[in-house]
């Protein structure tokens, strides 16, 4: 492979000089989510709470526009993941500061409304893999005698000593109230300058080497290709450019 350029110009305009080599290392790179969300490394998924509160089918669909869905577990260890991240939460929240609850993709079916609610919990969404069910619900106060499916809100604490603990609770309640909920889609490539890359692209990855080019694949940086700069000739003092290869700004008075 080879690739070169040459680009100089002087007094405080960009220089570019490089070479590029093939990089047979596996590439790690710090960011899979885009800005915003939470990287699970255990599912490869990244998690985010909207505090704008909708109800439960309008939050369906803003996780859909972002190529996610509302959020599901597959297992213990993610919950706890879940429950032991400090969300970025704001004042114009629904509930109590210290409690927090946020639609989950749970849908609550009642099946005998005599003695007692008796019913069971399913995925919302038919024909997912997840096998982590919630356990028996608190059923909400709006919660209609009319209703036969209630939809699920999981309750964070937002004191760190109960939510280091995990401690939390699941609620069935209307799915026509108002709540912020959490949306979780796959991970993704994220370039240099936070784009969202598309499976099969060519981008840089996010980190400290604006030199690199990788093929996105499952999320992932594969085939890395990485340019050596040389540095910039007549120049004595000089700055890169964090995030464009071989561009340097030449400082000499």
């Amino acid at each position: 492979l080879g690739l070169t350029g040459d680009q100089r110009t002087y007094h405080g305009k960009e220089t570019t000089r490089f070479h590029t080599v093939n990089v047979a290392q596996p590439v790690r790179f710090s960011r899979k989510c885009p800005t915003g969300w939470h990287h699970y490394e255990g599912t490869a998924s990244c998690y985010r709470v909207y505090l704008n509160g909708e109800n439960y089918w309008d939050a369906v669909q803003t996780c859909q526009r972002v190529n996610g869905s509302l959020a599901t577990f597959t297992a213990d260890q993610e919950l706890r993941f879940i429950l032991a991240q400090e969300w970025d939460l704001e004042e114009k929240t629904f509930v109590r500061k210290d409690q927090r609850r946020f639609w989950v993709g749970y849908q609550y079916v009642i099946t005998n409304r005599n003695h007692s609610l008796e019913g069971h919990w399913e995925v919302a969404y038919k024909g997912s893999s997840e096998v982590f069910l919630p356990p028996d619900p608190i059923f909400g106060p709006a919660m209609s005698e009319k209703e036969n499916v209630l939809c699920a809100q999981l309750q964070c604490f937002h004191f760190p000593t109960l939510r280091h603990h995990g401690l939390h609770s699941w609620y069935a309640e209307n799915c026509y109230e108002k709540s912020s909920f959490l949306c979780k889609r796959s991970q993704t490539c994220v370039d240099i300058k936070d784009n969202i890359v598309d499976e099969g692209y060519y981008f840089t990855p996010k980190g400290n080497d604006p030199c690199l080019s990788c093929t996105c694949h499952n999320g992932e940086p594969e085939m890395c290709v990485a340019a050596l700069c040389e540095r910039p000739q007549g120049c004595q003092q000089y700055r890169k450019d964090p995030k464009e290869c071989c561009k340097f700004t030449c400082l000499d008075p």
